[in-house]
């Protein structure tokens, strides 16, 4: 159980938000025509923290455990990516902490392209703000506007390129080959994936990449209406990254309780409890990655 001075501070916390429309507050719904904001940009273009924290020398919502770690805007680093041009990049999860993947933020501004991941290692991205054009190496090119993804299995030649600002999550792993398997690319857009059903619970569930075995990971988009939660408490083997896209609520990971808002990037190692709450007076959805498909062996 969360102490008392945990419990006062969460409450604290959201009291202020809900009734300044504050740190974490987002548009009533998830679609592109909000009058104030554009879809996801608090990730962007967010507050730090509540009643003027961000003033206070030190502080950070961040915070880095074996088997966890939760990693809020204000400890965001950016620096120059590899090959990539015109570009800063982010890397939020990596093997480093304990992860067999990496999951990075990149910011490309104008004549902006990417670079290619290394040999073996397959790529996600998913566009958060702008648009970037993807082509592959016979020439056929799509344009992805926000809320819209690309998968590209290992050694595929593809570039991603934007005129214009644009800000990308971007997932990346090495391949686990699985005979007579073969990934394909493929590019798609949120809002086409059909809504799954959830025994037993009550979030919304759409996955990005095909359940075949051929993939070894899968990306979820979870939407959760305030007040609503995960009603089993998990314990797996699978690794997550996670990235809070809109809303705000409570997460646990093992035996400690986050306050988490849009922005925020959580790592889960295998085995970590895990559960969420969704607060405030607006919708949560988050972006999930999930390693599925292969035998921990």
């Amino acid at each position: 159980m969360p102490s008392i001075f945990l419990l006062l501070l969460i409450s604290g916390v959201f009291s202020y938000s809900s009734a300044e429309q504050g740190f974490c507050s987002a548009p009533p719904a998830l679609n592109t025509e909000s009058k104030s904001k554009p879809l996801y940009s608090k990730i962007y273009d967010s507050t730090l923290s509540p009643l003027d924290l961000q003033n206070l020398p030190g502080f950070t919502r961040s915070v880095y455990k074996r088997d966890h770690a939760l990693i809020s805007p204000e400890s965001h680093v950016y620096g120059p990516l590899p090959h990539w041009v015109n570009t800063l990049g982010a890397y939020v999860i990596s093997p480093e902490m304990g992860s067999h993947f990496v999951m990075y933020l990149a910011k490309l501004k104008e004549n902006s392209k990417s670079g290619l991941p290394l040999r073996d290692v397959e790529r996600f991205i998913f566009v958060l703000h702008g648009a970037v054009t993807v082509t592959s190496a016979h020439g056929v090119s799509d344009v992805l506007k926000v809320d819209s993804y690309a998968y590209f299995p290992p050694n595929f030649e593809h570039s991603i390129e934007s005129d214009a600002p644009a800000i990308i999550v971007v997932f990346e792993r090495r391949y686990a080959q699985l005979a007579n398997h073969v990934p394909e690319p493929l590019f798609n857009s949120t809002d086409k994936q059909p809504l799954l059903e959830t025994p037993g619970e009550v979030f919304e569930l759409r996955k990005l990449l095909p359940s075949s075995l051929a993939y070894d990971f899968n990306i979820h988009i979870m939407d959760f209406q305030p007040g609503e939660f995960l009603n089993v408490k998990e314990v797996h083997y699978n690794q997550h990254g996670l990235l809070l896209l809109e809303g705000e609520g409570i997460y646990r990971l093992g035996d400690s309780w986050y306050p988490v808002q849009a922005g925020d990037v959580i790592w889960m190692a295998p085995f970590v409890p895990q559960w969420y709450a969704a607060l405030g007076k607006t919708p949560t959805r988050y972006l999930l990655y999930k390693d599925v498909n292969r035998s921990p062996l």
